[in-house]
């Protein structure tokens, strides 16, 4: 049961293509809709009607200036909501601290907060970015089909009038599961939203105002939204001038490079189950205390730890969706750190390198990125991406100095992986927290995350103390997460694991990149018949 439970909620926490597509009939639908559009716009241009946009259904719109109890509490200071209320009460929560960094992939965005290792530097005189790749998560959404969230809610409803609740669950009384399936909420829209206005303030001028770009993004309703919230944030409300979405099909079967688990099939079977595993055995460990003074509060029913877990995880969705939570002051702040810390080992297990598909889920966009920067199209890969949109200028244009794609964050986790970020390689435990580590998900994959590729010309060699030495012109790239650099050097030794900055010669980047697709065993590792070992022991994202 704890397994099943766990698995909802990772599959609403995540974007598992287990639960992406729609049913048959959904499939139907969009195939009629397709024959209906017009032979003018293929359809991998066509953003209305939407086709293959999976779950769309809206929540209670939310009443925050009638439901906060938080900031009107007399003996509390005002701190007004921005605009959810974050200012709750957590029971051993210090000054600067806050539960909603701890929230793994279903934090709001915040930027990375302690950065991966290096600081941060502005360009030297003389240098010149000249391309960037985005690639962004979707913003802040209702739960996925199946949540635990969800199945908490029916079970709730069910009873009602045969439990009763008190103290700090006696809300329950009265309480109903109203949230939407799987759209982005009010402020997911935001998130993208602003994070279009920070890049056009980052990278405005890279952007040729007498051309219109491709973006990229998928099928799915929140998807799409977000490259649409992301354009009016860049260009504004008359984006459709600047350019066009290309909209790729994400469901099970179809290549897609930015939903690289759904054409990989040992990604969502038994073989890839050692993160649910590891975060079974944690979620066991760290909400035993939390379980045993909620379960007193309940008669009518056995309050389970599955229950505990739905109502940590109700937290994030209800803040999102309707500013505030009762469920967040449930729990210690130490609780919100074991949350966070059953993410990080469901990630690791799933979708990093202990995880047989980690790398091969993430292969296709690495491909990709290498493609562009080498400046030729891909007739064939060897991966999940569409080949019949990237063997085309038309649609895998090569002449763009701004690049944006939008993906999942399972995927862009994959995608580190596969470019082989080793620092996120380190063993987490399940039976204990170890402290803090460099795999910490709300640090990587929060709504709206965003990874940034710098390439970087200067007019001489920059050496590792960033100084000029003489020489000819050198291209740099220079990778950013959620705003912070992360250290080529230090996950790439040919790099220069002495470097400042963390750049890396793009020449010699190129090169760490030309056993990517042999390290990941593509089609052993999303085909092949292998058997499933325990979490830990795979150790670098692809088959033993």
């Amino acid at each position: 049961m704890l397994f099943d439970n766990l698995l909802l909620i990772i599959t609403a926490g995540t974007a598992n293509s287990a639960t992406l597509p729609g049913t048959q009939d959904d499939a139907k639908d969009d195939q009629e809709a397709l024959k209906k559009t017009s032979a003018k716009v293929p359809q991998y241009f066509q953003t209305t009607p939407e086709l293959w946009a999976g779950p769309t259904a809206t929540g209670r719109a939310p009443f925050l200036a009638q439901t906060n109890a938080v900031s009107f509490d007399p003996t509390a200071t005002f701190v007004p909501n921005t605009p959810l209320e974050t200012a709750i009460p957590i029971v051993g929560q210090q000054q600067n601290q806050s539960i909603f960094h701890l929230m793994g992939q279903l934090s709001p965005y915040f930027p990375n907060p302690s950065g991966f290792g290096v600081s941060e530097y502005p360009l030297p005189p003389g240098a010149n970015i000249t391309q960037v790749q985005m690639l962004s998560r979707h913003g802040s959404r209702y739960p996925t089909s199946g949540a635990n969230v969800y199945v908490f809610g029916q079970k709730i409803a069910n009873l009602t009038g045969k439990f009763q609740a008190s103290g700090q669950l006696s809300f329950l009384n009265t309480w109903n599961y109203e949230l939407g399936r799987e759209i982005l909420v009010p402020r997911g829209r935001q998130e993208l939203f602003e994070s279009g206005i920070l890049h056009y303030y980052q990278y405005g001028q890279l952007y040729n105002p007498n051309s219109k770009i491709i973006v990229r993004t998928t099928t799915q309703d929140r998807m799409l939204k977000s490259a649409e919230y992301f354009m009016a944030g860049f260009f504004g409300l008359e984006w459709t001038n600047n350019a066009t979405i290309e909209v790729i099909i994400e469901a099970q079967g179809f290549n897609n490079s930015l939903a690289g688990y759904d054409n990989c099939r040992n990604a969502n079977t038994f073989r890839n189950q050692g993160g649910i595993n590891a975060t079974a055995e944690w979620v066991k460990v760290y909400l035993k205390d939390a379980t045993e003074r909620l379960r007193p509060l309940i008669q009518g029913f056995e309050w389970t730890i599955e229950d505990t877990y739905a109502a940590q995880n109700m937290c994030p969705y209800e803040t999102v969706a309707y500013g505030y939570s009762v469920f967040c002051d449930l729990f210690t702040y130490d609780e919100w750190v074991g949350f966070e810390y059953s993410l990080d080992l469901y990630f690791a297990g799933s979708s990093s390198f202990q995880s047989p598909t980690g790398r091969a889920v993430g292969l296709g966009y690495v491909q990709e990125t290498v493609a562009r920067l080498k400046n030729h199209t891909l007739g064939y890969s060897g991966s999940q991406i569409n080949t019949t949109l990237d063997s085309s200028e038309e649609t895998f244009p090569l002449n763009q100095s701004l690049y944006l794609d939008f993906s999942h964050d399972t995927n862009i986790m994959s995608i580190l992986t596969a470019f082989g970020f080793t620092q996120f390689n380190t063993l987490l435990p399940s039976t204990h927290y170890p402290g803090p580590h460099n795999l910490t998900v709300s640090h990587l994959e929060p709504f709206g995350a965003r990874l940034d590729i710098e390439i970087i010309q200067t007019p001489s060699p920059l050496n590792a103390k960033r100084l000029y030495e003489e020489g000819d012109k050198t291209t740099y790239i220079h990778f950013i997460l959620n705003q912070r650099t992360l250290p080529l050097g230090l996950n790439f030794a040919e790099c220069g694991v002495d470097r400042l900055d963390g750049w890396c010669e793009l020449q010699t980047f190129l090169e760490t990149q030309e056993k990517a697709e042999e390290l990941a065993k593509y089609d052993e590792a999303c085909n092949g018949d292998y058997d499933a070992v325990p979490y830990g022991e795979i150790v670098d994202g692809a088959p033993s």
